[in-house]
């Protein structure tokens, strides 16, 4: 194998933005996810826990109107925006806390 071709297979143990703390494993945390209760694995950001439980939409596009999902995972692209607190933030780059409230703004109001 290439020396090059090597830089490329790094496990996820082997960076660390991608590990899962093993103390959180099984703890969960109550948020409000668009007015409802929803229990979320501890220890990620919000975008990773929403995936992990299968929320793979996390708004919808002000100008296309149609949804949108994380994409990107690190603070990028700006895909995963939602409205976390009553503060628009980007998902990927909170971490999930007990009694977030989250907005994922499905309906946008149209500027009169």
């Amino acid at each position: 194998m290439a020396a090059t071709q090597k830089l490329f297979l790094l496990s996820a143990t082997d960076v660390s933005m991608f590990k899962i703390d093993p103390s959180h494993a099984q703890q969960t945390v109550t948020v409000l996810l668009d007015g409802k209760h929803k229990a979320l694995p501890a220890g990620m950001s919000v975008a990773a826990a929403l995936l992990s439980c299968g929320e793979i939409i996390s708004r919808v596009s002000p100008s296309s109107k149609k949804p949108c999902s994380p994409h990107c995972l690190m603070g990028v692209c700006y895909e995963c925006l939602m409205e976390i607190d009553g503060t628009k933030k980007q998902a990927c780059m909170t971490e999930v806390a007990e009694g977030m409230v989250i907005n994922r703004n499905f309906v946008q109001e149209e500027a009169s």
